[in-house]
């Protein structure tokens, strides 16, 4: 890891910018769940994790109280990582097609996963100020992300999210109205200055309330991942 990452992983794990947050992420470390009662939880901002020459920049809304809080890993330990990294396994960017901890032995080849807030909020519900505090946090790893060509945003904030970036460096590439959110929307936009446009690609996010409602199904998302290796331009 550079210096460049190394500093910014630094300041994103000792963040304390939205004391609600770091109250309930340290209460659920502090009390956890009885099934892992005898583990450690990691209880603070939680950095992105993958390939740092990636071409796929997958952002989610936040990490789990008692999945990414737990672990320390984006999408680790909870039913939305099986999904996903499920689906990136078949679709070769990850190692393996599941992830228990940090150490457990999972890369990520040509994908990098972050999310739109870095602390479990209550209720997966972050408010507007809280995203907007740890909107630095992806302005830098979009910063050092130099190869991103695609962005699958898990969700309606984690869309917003990246056209908020892009309104931001390169206000005329965001399209007016704004595009709006939908599994399998498209959009285009500059998410660096100077840089090419991106692809923007939506998805319902793989948490238990869509997947176990049937509102996304495995076709419906493995169908997104195959699109994706399919549109990113040759190596």
């Amino acid at each position: 890891m550079n210096r460049a990452w190394r500093e910014h992983e630094r300041q994103l794990v000792a963040c304390a910018r939205c004391p609600r947050l770091r109250e309930w992420c340290e209460t659920v470390a502090r009390e956890k769940r009885r099934a892992f009662r005898d583990q450690t939880y990691w209880g603070k901002p939680v950095p992105g994790f993958g390939d740092r020459d990636a071409r796929l920049l997958i952002v989610g809304l936040a990490p789990a109280a008692h999945g990414a809080n737990r672990t320390g890993r984006m999408f680790t330990g909870d039913g939305s990582g099986d999904w996903l990294y499920a689906a990136l396994h078949e679709t070769g960017f990850a190692s393996r097609p599941t992830a228990t901890r940090r150490g457990d032995g999972l890369t990520l080849r040509d994908v990098f996963v972050t999310a739109s807030a870095r602390c479990a909020p209550p209720d997966n519900n972050p408010t507007r100020d809280e995203l907007d505090a740890c909107a630095p946090f992806l302005d830098r790893e979009l910063d050092l992300l130099h190869r991103v060509e695609i962005v699958v945003a898990l969700g309606s904030i984690a869309w917003d999210t990246v056209l908020r970036r892009a309104s931001r460096v390169a206000p005329a590439s965001v399209p007016s109205p704004r595009p709006k959110f939908g599994h399998r929307a498209r959009a285009t936009a500059v998410l660096r200055r100077g840089a090419d446009p991106v692809l923007l690609l939506g998805s319902y996010h793989p948490s238990r309330q869509n997947t176990q409602t049937g509102r996304l199904t495995r076709e419906m998302w493995e169908a997104v991942f195959r699109e994706t290796a399919a549109r990113l331009s040759p190596r």
